[in-house]
């Protein structure tokens, strides 16, 4: 008799249902097999640690014993942790919006046994409210229509897999170009809130992939809307109660239009994401309430989301105790008894605390505050020296709350992204000993996650908790940690990194292309499959292109080859991105919008100045070289003029090197040596 087995799991989010009286399965072969010998549907229930509605259907319904025996009656029921298997949680969430239903978490899945969706839904509650039918009723519907009407279950399963299988779009258009990049960013204004920043209306999600665009505009067209978009954006972000004014971190995204209230679970790949732009804009406009929010968010990354090895953890719940943002939020009454009400009023003044609140989400409509400066004048110096104790004060009184649940388990992808923009944000704000945090994960992922399969091919596990590995490795694992591999790289002879033990991270990126290539490139299309060829668990190999809250493998690809081009003057690797960008160029003319990553990245391509650093003196013109902004620059330090690779255009004037020189190419020429910074930091300009 089938029984709850998450209890064998190592995702924190299986193990929270390990106790349910539904008879949980892990996905596998044995699980689908199951089905298909009892002829039962598989209720198939996809969600991640960190989120709140989750929870909710959990302790209605998961928790509940008469709902679980209807569970176990009807259905073969297999619970998915997203992050460990975006490969299956893309598949069944694509079904779900082929029916024309709006996707999210909880997805709730409903399969036949050979694992093809015959239709689903995402929260569904315990009783009919929301304008939503009863769990219960639901789960003897589809039961009984499983059962009964099964041309109809053949009809709706043969729908999504035609949704899902469409033909590629027309690849008539010609080649991507600077012209519609151009075109594009006008367009893309329109979109914005022009008061609070980010996309309009609510929810508000950071949306890093279309930001990062309007910064790319700022270089080509003036920075004169775009640049400034961007700093209203992440000003307000900065301001709002998306972000934790007390212990650092971006939360997921913010439920109201003016980034004041959060769902309060913060995840990697966001803040990832968000220092890289937090570092432009501060080195943009100088000012130091990026820099503020950039350090305090690594300070974050440290205390609390780094392991014991090194490696970065997945996401911090938005709830704890039951309730979401319990442990975040404050009432009037703490403040004063905490701070006194002299602090207390002072405090307030700054942070939008009072005794009338700001949010009532709450059990009982309970009115507390979110900290926040979305109302309040910048704190003069005198000010801010008075603030900063009293910060301090806060955070140790909410160290001793019940924290909410750390999903603790390591992800190549998101780690890749994260070692990443430490590097890049280390680079352009000169906190140099963010690069020794990178490159400890780094090391964590690179010597504990990768293995060799049956054929004796280094691969990638997607993830890793408590030894058990989630694998083989998704697309965007060996694209992020390629990215990240590079990074290092260039970072390399910092002093700050020159200290640490030596790896060849630029032969690791060269490893990393070549087992994506090897395992994940589609052979009809030249996309990027994002489940590998040998996943044989999947009923479809998608190769998705649009962009997401976590970045697609695409840009992050293509971004990646045209920097190991660009560092080691092989022609090869430019070659495959422009292969990669003829073979999305079709998919992403039907939405410029949806994938402005491919865009980025062909920016990056059609802009990107090499900078090549060589001469035995040449460590002050390296480090100013690495200190320009890491958008639109490569940078090849090479300690002997002659061991320019063969190819690249800096070749031809090497002899001229000298003790030190730096060469700044672009569109296949360089310049005449320079050989001091100010001429250097002209010429990037």
């Amino acid at each position: 008799m089938s029984t709850n087995e998450l209890a064998k799991a190592a995702s924190p989010y299986l193990l929270q249902h390990a106790q349910n009286p539904v008879h949980w399965r892990i996905w596998s072969k044995e699980a689908l097999q199951e089905a298909q010998d009892l002829n039962k549907p598989i209720l198939l229930s996809v969600g991640y640690a960190a989120c709140h509605w989750c929870h909710v259907m959990a302790h209605e319904s998961f928790e509940d014993a008469e709902t679980a025996a209807v569970m176990n009656e009807l259905f073969v029921n297999i619970k998915v942790d997203r992050e460990e298997r975006p490969d299956i949680d893309h598949i069944y969430m694509s079904s779900l919006q082929a029916f024309g239903e709006r996707g999210g978490w909880p997805l709730t899945m409903f399969l036949t046994p050979a694992a093809e969706p015959f239709w689903g839904g995402t929260y569904f509650p315990k009783v009919e409210q929301y304008g939503r039918p009863a769990f219960v009723t639901v789960l003897k519907t589809v039961a009984q229509a499983f059962h009964a009407e099964p041309e109809r279950i053949a009809k709706n399963t043969q729908i999504v897999r035609q949704g899902l299988t469409k033909a590629a779009p027309s690849g008539e258009g010609g080649a991507l170009t600077l012209e519609q990049l151009d075109n594009l960013a006008p367009q893309v204004i329109n979109f914005i809130d022009q008061v609070d920043g980010g996309l309009r209306g609510a929810p508000k999600f950071p949306n890093t992939p279309i930001f990062e665009l309007l910064w790319r505009a700022g270089a080509r067209l003036g920075k004169v809307p775009y640049r400034d978009l961007v700093r209203l954006t992440f000003t307000h972000m900065s301001e709002g109660g998306i972000y934790d004014h007390l212990g650092g971190g971006y939360a997921r995204y913010s439920t109201d239009e003016r980034w004041l209230a959060p769902h309060f679970e913060k995840m990697l790949y966001d803040n990832a994401q968000i220092l890289e732009l937090l570092a432009l804009c501060h080195h943009e406009f100088g000012d130091d309430l990026f820099l503020t929010r950039a350090r305090e968010t690594v300070g974050w990354l440290k205390r609390e989301m780094t392991n014991y090895e090194g490696g970065f953890c997945a996401s911090l719940d938005a709830d704890s105790e039951g309730v979401e943002g319990k442990y975040y939020v404050w009432t009037w009454d703490e403040l004063v008894a905490r701070l006194g009400q002299e602090d207390a009023s002072f405090f307030g003044k700054f942070y939008n605390a009072s005794r009338i609140g700001n949010w009532a989400e709450h059990p009982h409509n309970e009115m507390v505050t979110i900290l926040n400066r979305l109302e309040s004048k910048r704190p003069t110096a005198e000010e801010e020296a008075r603030l900063a104790p009293i910060r301090r004060r806060l955070f140790e009184v909410r160290e001793k709350r019940i924290r909410p649940g750390l999903d603790d388990k390591i992800m190549a992808d998101w780690n890749g992204l994260m070692i990443a923009a430490l590097v890049n944000g280390a680079t352009l704000l000169g906190e140099h000993e963010w690069i020794a945090l990178a490159a400890r994960a780094y090391r964590f992922i690179a010597e504990t996650m990768q293995y060799k399969d049956a054929e004796g091919r280094k691969r990638l596990a997607h993830s890793w908790r408590a030894g058990v590995f989630v694998k083989p490795g998704m697309a965007l694992d060996y694209a992020a940690m390629m990215r990240a591999a590079l990074a290092l790289h260039e970072a390399r002879n910092l002093p700050a990194v020159a200290a640490l033990p030596p790896r060849d991270y630029l032969a690791e990126a060269i490893a990393f292309a070549e087992a994506l290539d090897a395992c994940h490139v589609d052979p009809e299309s030249g996309l990027l499959r994002m489940a590998a060829a040998d996943a044989g668990d999947v009923i479809l190999h998608l190769a998705p292109t649009s962009d997401d809250a976590i970045p697609n493998a695409h840009p992050v690809y293509l971004s990646a080859l045209v920097r190991l081009a660009g560092l080691t003057g092989e022609a090869r690797w430019l070659d495959r991105a422009d292969a990669l960008f003829k073979a999305v160029a079709p998919y992403v003319r039907t939405s410029f919008v949806g994938h402005a990553g491919i865009l980025n990245a062909l920016d990056l391509r059609l802009r990107a100045k090499e900078i090549v650093t060589a001469g035995p003196n040449r460590q002050e013109l390296y480090e100013t070289a690495l200190a320009a902004p890491f958008i639109d620059r490569i940078v090849m330090d090479i300690d002997r003029p002659q061991d320019i690779p063969e190819g690249h255009p800096a070749k031809a004037q090497a002899a001229l090197a000298g003790e030190a020189a730096a060469f700044v190419c672009s569109g296949g020429a360089c310049s005449l040596p320079v050989r001091d910074n100010e001429a250097l930091l002209d010429s990037l300009r």
